[in-house]
C-alpha cells in the first residue's frame, strides 16, 4: 500500500481527500496535517510513501514545505493539490521534485487518473536493491506523463483533452460511449467524440461497437492498456 500523508488545513477538503483516496485501490492514508511544521514532524516520525500538498496553508507556503521536506533528506513524493496558478510557483516546485501539480477545483475522475499514474510509476520502477533498465526508466516516466503529451485537434483545446483522458481512464474497464461521457463532463457530444476520436487515432484509446436491441451499435471507447 502506498502510505499518503495529506497536508490541508481546511477540515472538510482535508476530509473529502481522504475519502477520495480510499476510493483507489492501492492507497491508505497515513496521516493528515493541517500545516507545513506538522508535515515536517510527521515524516519525521512516520514513514510515508507520498504527500498530498495544499499550498497555502497557514504558517507557510508550499513551497517552504517541499524546500524544508528535501532539506531535511525526506525522499518522499509529492503530488501539489492547490488553486495556485502562478507559473513562477509551478516551475519552483517541480524543482523540489512535485511530480503531480492537481488544480482546484476537480472531479475524482481527475485525481484518480494522477493517483494511477503515480501508482503506474512505482510500478514500473525494479524493488529496492535491483538495477533499473532503460525500459523501466522509460515505462515508469511514461506512466507520470499519462499519455497526455498528445498535442489536441486543431480547433479544440489542451485542457479540455487532459479532462478527456482523466475521465476516460476511470473507465477502462468496462470503457463508455461518447454521449455517456457527454453527459458526465458537461459537453456537447459531438465535441466529445472529436477528442476521443482523436485519441484513438493516437493508439492511447480504443473503441468497440455495443450492440443494442436495434439500430445501429453504439460504439464505446476505453483507455488502452499500457503493454
Amino acid at each position: 500500500m502506498i502510505r499518503t500523508l495529506i497536508v490541508e488545513d481546511d477540515a472538510l477538503i482535508a476530509e473529502a481527500h481522504a475519502q477520495y483516496l480510499a476510493r483507489v485501490p492501492g492507497f491508505v492514508v497515513a496521516g493528515v496535517v493541517e500545516s507545513g511544521a506538522k508535515a515536517w514532524e510527521f515524516l519525521k516520525n512516520n514513514e510515508t510513501d507520498l504527500v498530498l500538498l495544499d499550498f497555502y496553508l497557514p504558517d507557510m507556503t508550499g513551497v517552504d514545505v517541499c524546500r524544508g521536506i528535501r532539506a531535511r533528506g525526506h525522499l518522499v513524493d509529492i503530488i501539489a493539490i492547490t488553486s495556485a496558478r502562478d507559473a513562477h510557483i509551478v516551475r519552483s516546485v517541480v524543482a523540489y521534485g512535485v511530480i503531480h501539480y492537481l488544480l482546484k477545483p476537480f472531479t475524482f475522475a481527475s485525481f484518480k487518473a494522477k493517483l494511477e499514474s503515480y501508482r503506474e510509476f512505482r510500478d514500473h520502477l525494479p524493488h529496492a536493491g535491483r538495477d533499473a533498465a532503460q525500459q523501466d526508466v522509460d515505462r515508469a516516466l511514461g506512466a507520470l506523463r499519462g499519455g497526455l503529451t498528445i498535442p489536441p485537434p486543431k480547433g479544440l483545446s489542451e485542457s479540455t483533452l487532459t479532462t478527456v483522458v482523466d475521465a476516460l481512464r476511470t473507465h477502462s474497464g468496462a470503457g463508455i460511449s461518447a454521449s455517456e461521457l457527454a453527459d458526465e463532463l458537461g459537453m456537447a457530444r459531438v465535441t466529445t467524440r472529436r477528442y476521443l476520436e482523436h485519441l484513438v487515432e493516437q493508439n492511447v484509446a480504443e473503441r468497440t461497437p455495443r450492440y443494442g436491441t436495434q439500430g445501429r451499435p453504439e460504439m464505446i471507447y476505453s483507455w488502452r492498456p499500457r503493454k
